[in-house]
């Protein structure tokens, strides 16, 4: 017999004025800009970290933020429809703009994101990778708390399992499952977050690009990992000899990662090659 962990009675709305219902998952994706918007401030602020390497002046963010969440939240969904659940989505085109059903791909909402940042750059004159690192160091805050908005609502639960940890999940069946959703909190959060710090503090910020590739390289590990973990979209499966869409969508940003780590850690502090 297994035994597992009976999932918390968790209300998803957190407060419901009339017909208006604020739900956890919707407050995830704001709480993660905002809280990404008011660290992004404090890293421009600090001249230290970036030596004469041009950056976004502090009080430029307020608009950064509004591009990153229109590509975020475009992209997200856009890259659902088209990798996730394009059959469904052809029938149904009417819901392709019902985003409170649920329904993004973080591959989506990073492309949708990286046009923002293009965007923005181009307003500002700026070279568009100084401003991607500023966003890649903040942005596994926002993918922490999206990951618990996940397990909160729920989805995206894990792989049967036996491990003592193991959740039974409403509407996933009997059977305890892996907790998925927390491992990539933690993997694709808060650890990835901690490096990225870390590259920041290291004055890395200094060689353009540095920061953006080691994001790309980190999330892509550790989504790959926490795969293995994670029940694959019932609508796809697994596509070929185990592997997930999740996998093949993230082994491109681990090489595309570590090129660009590979190709900045050649370029001086002042923008020359070594």
């Amino acid at each position: 017999m297994q035994f597992g962990i009976p999932f918390p009675d968790i209300d998803p709305v957190l407060v419901q004025i009339g017909p208006v219902a604020v739900r956890w998952y919707a407050l995830a994706y704001i709480a993660g800009l905002v809280g990404g918007w008011l660290v992004a401030r404090a890293i421009a602020r600090r001249d230290a970290l970036w030596g004469a390497t041009p950056r976004p002046a502090p009080e430029t963010l307020d608009d950064l933020l509004v591009y990153a969440a229109f590509g975020v939240i475009l992209g997200g969904r856009l890259g659902y429809v088209l990798f996730y659940n394009l059959d469904f989505f052809l029938d149904h085109p009417g819901q392709i703009l019902a985003v409170w059903q649920g329904g993004m791909s973080f591959h989506g909402g990073l492309a949708g994101a990286g046009v923002g940042v293009w965007l923005f750059a181009r307003k500002q004159g700026l070279p568009a990778l100084t401003v991607s690192d500023v966003c890649c160091v903040v942005a596994p805050l926002g993918i922490f708390l999206g990951r618990i908005a996940n397990f909160i609502k729920p989805e995206l639960w894990g792989r049967p399992t036996d491990v003592p940890w193991g959740v039974i999940f409403p509407g996933a069946g009997p059977l305890p499952r892996h907790p998925s959703q927390l491992y990539e909190a933690a993997l694709e959060g808060a650890v990835l977050f901690v490096v990225m710090l870390l590259i920041a503090r290291a004055g890395l910020l200094r060689r353009p690009g540095f920061a953006t590739g080691a994001f790309a390289a980190g999330y892509g590990v550790a989504r790959i990992v926490c795969e293995f973990f994670r029940e694959p979209d019932p609508q796809l499966g697994f596509l070929f000899g185990g592997a997930t869409m999740g996998m093949v969508l993230s082994a491109p940003l681990v090489v595309a990662g570590v090129a660009l780590m590979a190709r900045t850690a050649r370029t001086t502090a002042d923008g020359g090659r070594s």
